[in-house]
């Protein structure tokens, strides 16, 4: 039987950061084990047919505020600067989004100012001085027209809960604006991994002292050999075998479609919160940088989440909490296994949040093993 000193439940972000540091920094052995065919969890990319390279599992639009982060990531990869720029269908045109100035002056039809557009939605605006949810949160910064076009139909088929049943974090997380600033992001430091997030990753793992066995699942990998520590990645109630219930998850339907042509629309991400049963067309093309004369866009589809779907995305409601809650204090009572990430925390982090946490989470186990 096979040992080693650590074996990492996902070759994602977190499992592949801690591996990395593992190996390099503790000289440690790590085996990685992954249920899919392939690294680099849902930033996965890759050239399609048509040597467009598509993004997987949705764009995966890097940004961080971190310099701890950005000299972290680049000793793997260079970086393609990027300003991330989407639109929003609504009405029978393209608008800019998020909200800023220059989409009150689609509105208004004329030329404004931020001083005009900043009283306008002081008018707008329903008071509430503590919004309790999404609802609360977008009709406290520009009122029920804009909440209207931008915000309730797209939440409602993301996430088949009405804005007023989920967290404030959902709608909060889009900026509202009253410049001319149409970056979907502010964050400082916004790129894409000049070769792709895969080769990225290729590096990461490329220490002799990780060993990845793909098409794995963890329940056999712990059964087949030995190891010393677990870092668990997967979803925290799968570990548990859903011990207390099911945690809820959102799900997509990714269906792409090649065309011959340099590009299908006029930026990389089309919002369509009012019209067809898709929430937004990707083409990931606009920031990649590929000079190529083919194109490929990627229709989403929401979908409950079920067996052979991936969970993409936790609920963040009350209800979902509540019963995480109860994972999250059986999960304390563990000895020698760690839950970082995305599902095994039941959070929704950026990129740079999941490299910030196995960072820190190696930090830990960095000091445990000083003593």
């Amino acid at each position: 039987m096979d040992k080693f000193d650590f074996l990492i439940v996902g070759a994602g972000f977190a499992g592949s950061v801690l591996a990395e540091r593992i190996a390099t920094e503790l000289g440690k052995t790590c085996l990685i084990v992954e249920r899919r065919n392939h690294i680099a969890g849902n930033a996965y990319d890759h050239c399609d047919q048509a040597g467009v390279l598509i993004h997987d599992y949705g764009p995966h639009y890097f940004r961080t505020n971190s310099q701890r982060i950005i000299d972290y990531l680049s000793k793997f990869t260079d970086w393609q600067p990027v300003e991330y720029k989407i639109l929003s269908w609504t009405d029978g045109r393209y608008w800019q989004f998020p909200i800023n100035l220059n989409t009150f002056e689609q509105l208004t039809g004329r030329r404004s100012t931020s001083e005009e557009m900043e009283a306008q939605l002081a008018e707008w605006r329903v008071k509430i001085n503590n919004p309790k949810n999404s609802e609360e949160v977008i009709v406290s910064q520009v009122g029920w027209k804009l909440y209207e076009m931008f915000f309730k139909n797209y939440t409602r088929k993301q996430w088949q809960r009405d804005a007023k049943d989920l967290d404030p974090s959902v709608c909060g997380r889009i900026p509202i604006r009253t410049n001319r600033d149409n970056r979907y992001l502010s964050e400082r430091f916004q790129a894409l991994p000049s070769e792709g997030y895969t080769k990225m990753f290729e590096r990461i793992l490329a220490h002799p002292e990780i060993d990845i066995r793909l098409n794995t699942d963890f329940r056999d990998a712990r059964e087949q050999v030995q190891f010393k520590h677990l870092i668990f990645t997967g979803p925290i109630d799968e570990y548990y075998d859903h011990c207390f219930g099911h945690l809820p998850y959102r799900s997509i339907r990714f269906e792409p479609e090649t065309l011959a042509q340099e590009f299908f629309q006029p930026a990389m991400q089309v919002n369509y919160p009012n019209d067809h049963d898709f929430t937004r067309i990707v083409e990931i093309k606009h920031a990649t940088g590929q000079r190529i004369g083919s194109t490929t866009i990627v229709r989403e589809y929401p979908q409950e989440f079920g067996p052979g779907r991936e969970p993409y995305y936790p609920i963040p409601a009350p209800d979902a909490r509540a019963l995480y809650a109860k994972y999250s204090a059986r999960a304390t009572s563990e000895k020698n296994v760690t839950f970082v990430g995305r599902l095994a925390t039941y959070r929704y982090y950026n990129m740079d949040q999941v490299v910030a946490t196995a960072l820190t989470e190696f930090d830990h186990l960095k000091a445990r093993s000083a003593d």
